[in-house]
């Protein structure tokens, strides 16, 4: 499969279908926070196991009650593309069952 940067404005029009995702140009970010740590770290394997069977993987950061994720694609230097966008996709479709509260 091949892997193309996606302009900006694919991007933002990407973006008005998953609500709290952002882009500041080179990165898709989301932050969600949860009901306390278990939940969260919960959240973190669900990512985990849906960034493996893509094949593809976001920098996921674990707090006590906050899950932050920031993704863009490094085999096109670092932009964003629709690898990026599936996997937030996927991300913001089990983030509701682990009771990801929006930041």
């Amino acid at each position: 499969m091949t892997v193309e940067p996606l302009s900006q404005q694919d991007v933002e029009e990407r973006l008005r279908e998953l609500p709290g995702w952002t882009t500041d140009g080179l990165l898709l970010r989301r932050t969600y926070t949860f009901a306390g740590h278990l939940p969260a770290a919960a959240m973190v394997l669900h990512v985990a196991v849906i960034q493996d069977e893509l094949g593809h993987h976001a920098e996921v950061t674990l707090g006590y009650d906050r899950v932050g994720v920031a993704v863009n694609t490094h085999s096109v230097g670092g932009k964003v593309t629709g690898l990026d966008i599936e996997l937030a996709r996927r991300i913001e479709a089990v983030a509701a069952g682990h009771g990801a509260r929006a930041v």
